[in-house]
């Protein structure tokens, strides 16, 4: 998926479903941004738990919004790829289609820096 077109389809059905949504919705949207915030464990290390949890789950949604976090929190490649094995330790070989789609998503996120 195009990092452009993720983002554009997040934020319109982000919208859409903010505006709609009735308390209990908005509450669990707060709480979410709430618990990626910096605190005890910094923003950086928290979005590469978020990364190895989607991975094991399999959404792809969440993995490329969790590598555009990942991005903008300054981890590396390196870091990256220590993540997605513990990812894969985690959730074995079925973790391998959403690894090498992961790793596509990286490489258009590190084009788009240069």
């Amino acid at each position: 998926m195009k990092v452009k077109e993720f983002r554009e389809e997040r934020s319109r059905l982000t919208k859409l479903t903010l505006d709609k949504a009735n308390l209990n919705i908005k509450r669990f949207f707060a709480l979410d941004h709430a618990a990626y915030e910096d605190g005890a464990i910094p923003l950086k290390y928290k979005e590469m738990l978020g990364l190895v949890a989607s991975m094991v789950l399999r959404c792809d949604d969440c993995i490329c919004y969790h590598l555009d976090q990942c991005q903008a929190a300054g981890v590396n490649e390196t870091e990256l790829n220590e993540a997605m094995n513990i990812a894969l330790i985690v959730g074995g070989s079925i973790v391998i289609p959403q690894l090498r789609r992961a790793m596509a998503y990286w490489q258009e996120l590190a084009g788009l820096r240069e």
